[in-house]
C-alpha cells in the first residue's frame, strides 16, 4: 500500500500570507492575485528552477523559508507505464496559503546527517521547480518504487490522496531548465541539480547523500539513474516528526484507500478540459477507463471496468 498521506506541521507564523492566499481555491486564481494590494503582505521572491514554470508554480519569502504554491499538477503526461497500480488518479491539492511548500532560504550543514534509508518514509523530501512534491525512493515498506514498478514514465505515481508525486528524480524537467539551474529542491533547502554539473561538467564523488560540495563550498545534491536517485537523506538540518520532514504541506485523502488491481498496466492518460481526465488501463488485454473531474471540492469518479460495467463516485473535498 503506497501510505503516502502527510500532515501540515506548521512552526512558523504565516498569518500574514493567508491574508493573501488562504482563500486561493485554484492554481488558476493564482495569476488574479499576482497584482492586488494583497499580494505585498509576503513579497514574491525568485528562486532558480521555478520560473520556468511561473504560469502554475509561484514563489513568496517569508523571514525563514521560500513558500512555494502549486496545484501538484504537472504539465507533462502522467501514469503511462505504471505497472503496480493501487487505482489512485492524480487530482489538484491545495498546495498554496498556510499549505504552501516550505524550502529554508538559509540551508544549514547538519551536525548529524540523516540518512532516507531508514528515515522519511512517508511525506516529500524534496520539491520539483513543476510544484510536484518528490518524496523517498523507498516506499512506505522500504521497497525501491521504481523497482517495483509502481512508477510511470516520468518518476511519479499518486499517493492515497490521490496526489500526483515523484520518486525519482525528474530528470525530465532539464529539457526545460537547462543544466545551469537546479530541477529540485531538497526539503533541506540545498538545491538538486540533474546528471551534470551547472557547468555541464561529469558529476564525481558524491556521498552516500547523492550530493557534493561545490569549488566554493557550496552543498548540492544530484539527480542518479540509480538508488538513491534523488537526495538520499538530508546533508542539511531538517526536523522529523511522525517518520517525515517537517514543515510540509497537507495532503489528505477524500475516499478510502484504492486496492491493488494486480496485472492492470496503465496506458494512457487523456486531458479532456482543465480539470477532467480519462485514464486507460489494460487488464488481460482489454481496456478499462477511469474518467474523473477533480477540483479543490469536489471529485466526480466514473469506472468502467474490463467487462464493460460502470458506476460512478462523487466525494466531497474537506
Amino acid at each position: 500500500m503506497h501510505d503516502h498521506e502527510i500532515f501540515h506541521l506548521s512552526e512558523f507564523d504565516r498569518r500574514k500570507f493567508l491574508q493573501i492566499s488562504g482563500l486561493v481555491t485554484s492554481i488558476g486564481l493564482l495569476s488574479s492575485l499576482a497584482e492586488t494590494s494583497a499580494s505585498a503582505a509576503l513579497p514574491s521572491a525568485k528562486l532558480p528552477g521555478f520560473s520556468a514554470f511561473a504560469k502554475s508554480v509561484r514563489v513568496f519569502k517569508s523571514d525563514k523559508y521560500y513558500l512555494v504554491e502549486s496545484d501538484g499538477i504537472p504539465a507533462h503526461q502522467m501514469m503511462i507505464g505504471i505497472k503496480s497500480w493501487q487505482q489512485q488518479v492524480p487530482t489538484v491539492q491545495p498546495y498554496s496559503g498556510t499549505n504552501a511548500w516550505s524550502i529554508p532560504i538559509t540551508p544549514v550543514i547538519a551536525a548529524n546527517p540523516m540518512s532516507a534509508k531508514d528515515h522519511f518514509l512517508r511525506g516529500a523530501i524534496a520539491l520539483a521547480v513543476n510544484g510536484v512534491p518528490i518524496f523517498n525512493a523507498l516506499n512506505n515498506r522500504g521497497d525501491d518504487a521504481f523497482l517495483a514498478g509502481e512508477l510511470d514514465n516520468w518518476g511519479g505515481h499518486c499517493g492515497r490522496a490521490d496526489d500526483y508525486h515523484y520518486h525519482v528524480a525528474p530528470t525530465h524537467l532539464q529539457s526545460v531548465v537547462g543544466t545551469k539551474v537546479p530541477i529540485a529542491y531538497a526539503l533541506d533547502g540545498f538545491p538538486i541539480y540533474g546528471e551534470k554539473e551547472p557547468d555541464g561538467k561529469k558529476v564525481v564523488e558524491l556521498d552516500s547523500f547523492n550530493g557534493h560540495f561545490d569549488s566554493k563550498k557550496n552543498y548540492h545534491y544530484h539527480a542518479t539513474k540509480t538508488y538513491p536517485y534523488i537526495n538520499g537523506g538530508f546533508k542539511g538540518e531538517v526536523k522529523e516528526i511522525n517518520g517525515q520532514v517537517a514543515p510540509q504541506a497537507l495532503t489528505k485523502a477524500f475516499r478510502p484507500a484504492g486496492e491493488p488491481l494486480r496485472g492492470a498496466v496503465i496506458t494512457g492518460l487523456d486531458r479532456i478540459s482543465a480539470d477532467t481526465f480519462n485514464l486507460t488501463y489494460s487488464l488481460n488485454g482489454v481496456d478499462g477507463h477511469v474518467k474523473f473531474t477533480a477540483s479543490l471540492s469536489q471529485v466526480s469518479m466514473e469506472f468502467t471496468d474490463t467487462t464493460g460495467s460502470t458506476h460512478t463516485e462523487v466525494y466531497a473535498r474537506k
